[in-house]
């Protein structure tokens, strides 16, 4: 499996999941976990995804995604899992 870590993060608006989740599916990735909370005014979520079978390379997922975030007025971040969890190692 090729798991990576997606994060999005920003003002709260109407579609943000639909609009991530709806690339992803297009783009034959599989969600294997998914967090999402609002706080006042803003949104993050968090999701561990399989890249296997995903219809483009990792670094054309991570442009896309980063368009698809400025279009919607939030920063989405992708890291290899490996990546993210020796960054947040205690």
């Amino acid at each position: 499996m090729d798991k990576i870590i997606i994060t999005v993060v920003g003002k709260d608006t109407v579609g943000i999941i639909a609009k991530v989740c709806t690339y992803l599916s297009d783009n034959n990735i599989n969600i294997l976990d998914i967090s999402q909370t609002i706080v006042q005014d803003f949104f993050t979520m968090m999701m561990v995804v399989d890249m296997h079978q995903a219809d483009a390379p990792n670094e054309v997922i991570q442009q896309d995604l980063d368009e698809l975030g400025k279009s919607i007025g939030v920063t989405i971040k992708c890291q290899k899992e490996e990546i993210f969890d020796m960054m947040h190692r205690i």
